[in-house]
């Protein structure tokens, strides 16, 4: 938690916190398989739970609708939400590292690299 705090500039550890949970339940309906048990495993106790606690959902939403829900939960603007966001996946790609943010970006819709602080590069067809 203190990496996001840090990353995202936040004045407590109180809001990061919240922050932090909002973020990771919204990744909690994303993911699936052993890519969402893998990191499961990798989180602290108190983030563990609010990202496993969400069922995923059929259809990952879209990058957009991703920070939507994130607006919605932290009940706050699309800007501010894309900041916690960002904030939040940026420390979690530190915290489990590239093979695993790899996976994970692998398993979601285009548009989502950069919300974890990556270029969103596509190969030509």
């Amino acid at each position: 938690m203190q990496r996001v705090r840090d990353l995202g500039r936040y004045d407590t550890d109180r809001e990061a916190e919240r922050v932090l949970r909002a973020v990771l339940a919204a990744l909690g309906g994303q993911l699936i398989g052993e890519e969402r048990c893998d990191l499961a495993a990798a989180l602290p106790e108190h983030a563990r739970r609010a990202f496993a606690d969400q069922i995923p959902l059929t259809q990952p939403l879209d990058a957009h609708a991703f920070v939507d829900t994130v607006a919605t939960a932290l009940a706050t603007t699309a800007d501010a939400a894309r900041w916690h966001t960002t904030s939040v996946l940026a420390a979690l790609t530190e915290l489990v590292g590239q093979p695993l943010t790899d996976r994970l970006l692998a398993q979601l819709p285009h548009g989502h690299a950069i919300l974890f602080g990556r270029a969103d590069l596509t190969t030509a067809a």
